[in-house]
This record gives C-alpha cells, sequence and structure tokens, in this order.
C-alpha cells in the first residue's frame, strides 16, 4: 500500500521526464545569438559566380546589325511540338555550352576559349576583346550559367536540390528554400561540402549560431555546393527510438496507467 500511495509522486516524475527527454534546448535553435556582439560592419565584395568545369552556359552576342553578330550566335532548331498534323515546323533557341573539364568551349568562329575560373563579366570582356578583329562596334555579350544548383540534405523540411536562377545564393537563403531546419538540426554545426575545379572536395564546419558566419567566405554558396544539417543528439538517439526507446515509453506508460487504475480501485 506504501508504493500506492506514492503512486501519483511517480506518475508525474515519469511525465516530467519523458517531457524532458522530447525537449530540444532553447539555446540551441536561435541563429546569430551573438549579433550584439559580431563584427559585421567590415564591407566585403558582391559575390560573382566562377565559371566550373561541367557548367551549361547560354552565350550571346549582340550589336545594332543582327546580320554582323549572326555567326557568333548558335541557333539550335527544336521541333515545335504545338502545331498539330503533317507539317512540322522547328523553333529556333539559344545553342548551350557545356565547359569540359579543361574549363573551355568551343565557340563558333573564335574557336577554342578557356573560360574556366572566370566570372561571368570576365568571360563577356574576354569575348568582347577576341571579337575586335570581327566587328567594328562595340558588342553586347552576354554569358549566363544556367544549371546553377545546390543541395540541402539532412534535417531541414524539404531537403532537394535547388536551380538559382539569380545564380547567387546564400546560406540562409539556401535553408529557407529547404523550408528552414527543423528543432532536430544542428545549427552550431553545418557541413558544406564543395567541389572545385580540379574535382577535389573540401568539408567546412559553419556555425550558424554565431552571428559572425556570415563575414565567412563560405557564406555565400557556388554551384553544385552541398548543406547538410546533422540531426542532433536527441533525434539520433530517437533514431533508434522506434524499436527501443519508444516501446519502453509505452510500456511504462501503460504500467503507470495500470498502476493508477490499480490504485482508484484498491483506495
Amino acid at each position: 500500500m506504501k508504493l500506492l500511495s506514492n503512486l501519483p509522486k511517480f506518475t508525474a516524475t515519469i511525465g516530467i521526464i519523458i517531457a524532458l527527454a522530447s525537449c530540444t534546448s532553447y539555446k540551441e535553435v536561435p541563429y546569430f545569438q551573438n549579433i550584439d556582439q559580431a563584427t559585421l560592419s567590415e564591407v566585403q565584395a558582391l559575390y560573382d559566380a566562377r565559371i566550373m568545369p561541367k557548367d551549361i552556359l547560354t552565350i550571346t552576342v549582340n550589336t545594332t546589325d543582327p546580320q554582323v553578330s549572326a555567326p557568333f550566335n548558335l541557333i539550335a532548331q527544336t521541333p515545335n511540338n504545338s502545331n498539330s498534323g503533317t507539317n512540322a515546323t522547328t523553333q529556333a533557341s539559344l545553342q548551350q555550352y557545356l565547359v569540359n573539364n579543361n574549363g573551355e568551349i568551343d565557340f563558333p568562329v573564335l574557336g577554342t576559349l578557356k573560360i574556366g575560373g572566370l566570372t561571368k563579366n570576365q568571360a563577356e570582356a574576354m569575348i568582347r576583346e577576341k571579337l575586335k578583329p570581327y566587328i567594328k562596334e562595340t558588342p553586347v555579350v552576354t554569358v549566363r550559367m544556367i544549371d546553377f544548383k545546390i543541395a540541402v540534405i539532412g534535417e531541414v523540411n524539404r531537403p532537394g536540390q535547388f536551380t538559382i536562377t539569380k545564380e547567387k545564393v546564400n546560406i540562409l537563403e539556401a535553408l529557407a528554400l529547404a523550408g528552414d531546419m527543423t528543432v532536430w538540426g544542428v545549427r552550431n554545426d553545418v557541413i558544406l561540402v564543395r567541389e572545385d575545379a580540379q574535382g577535389k572536395k573540401e568539408y567546412q564546419h559553419l556555425n550558424l549560431n554565431d552571428a559572425n558566419v556570415i563575414q565567412s567566405p563560405y557564406y555565400q554558396l557556388q554551384q553544385n555546393d552541398i548543406l547538410y544539417v546533422k540531426p542532433n543528439k536527441t533525434k539520433a538517439k530517437n533514431s533508434d527510438i522506434g524499436n527501443s526507446t519508444t516501446l519502453w515509453f509505452s510500456a511504462t506508460s501503460i504500467l503507470v496507467s495500470l498502476a493508477s487504475l490499480l490504485y482508484n480501485i484498491l483506495k
């Protein structure tokens, strides 16, 4: 009977333990916890993506007379499926350039151009310079990356690969695309996987609890970067809960309920 008399206290204790086991410490959740003390006054140059091997580009050359620039624009003819019947039509579209492993493309008239490692502005300037012997006026050269992609995986709400049309994205924007971290995500150790032009991978650990991460050279992402958000210890332990801990908690809850029932009957 002494055990039964202490049952309400025992039940409350079990409830507190379960609640504490399922909670994530609040101090681990907010980003930029030291924002008031962080040094963020330094002005950094605006990020400009650099062309990498395996990038897919579109390059256009425009002049006041379209006939002058026509030889320098690759136009692909693709079937137009909007028309029915036997009379097939074609639709003109810009030819895409695939940057090879040496950072080169094969450009009309000019031949092989090494543009790997250049920014878009630098590539445009180089092409304009090489066009001088062929075009009297200064042409408008436009280089666009059409496959600027990043991936966000791990403890986020919508993991996946994302295409960035503006060719510029930072870590917070990438997390926003993925629906932000879950409460189980480790914010002080986000892993960035990056591959350079030679195919060498590097791994960086980023602390998003620290506002100074904005000053990091890795804050702005590059094409093909991968962000991995690790689960915290609670989530990692809970990954095995389906087979062990949850069953233990369920069994404990059942025993507590039965004990409460017996206590009320025998009271």
